[in-house]
């Protein structure tokens, strides 16, 4: 196949794709974001064994790029699932944590002077 060709079923594809992206509903984005996680690991599978059989080192060097490309893509699917599982979960109340007041805080090894006054009379445990 020539160049113009190559290009012209890259574009189509892009296109396609775009319009079939667009048109899933959210509650189904999910699921397939799971099974494209599935594909991701079988081409990094792949990628793998590619990489372990490369005779030259421009096969090695383009395998290990397919290796890092395909890892990312997988890590990234997983990311974005756990948003989206995320997102349907809900709003649940976060743990509350014990607040000090603004005025009690104190930095640790900070001297007061309630603690000034015990060191003075040597009654500091």
């Amino acid at each position: 196949m020539d160049g113009i060709s190559l290009l012209t079923i890259t574009v189509l594809a892009v296109f396609v794709g775009f319009e079939v992206v667009s048109k899933v509903s959210s509650t189904l984005h999910t699921p397939l974001m799971s099974g494209a996680n599935a594909i991701h690991g079988i081409i990094l599978v792949g990628a793998i064994i590619v990489a372990g059989q490369a005779a030259h080192p421009w096969e090695l060097a383009v395998a290990l790029l397919a290796v890092v490309l395909a890892t990312a893509n997988l890590v990234g699917g997983f990311v974005v699932t756990d948003r989206m599982l995320e997102m349907f979960r809900g709003n649940k109340p976060k743990k509350q944590r014990a607040e000090v007041p603004a005025g009690d805080a104190k930095p640790a090894g900070t001297l007061t002077s309630e603690t000034h006054a015990r060191e003075s009379k040597g009654s500091v445990q």
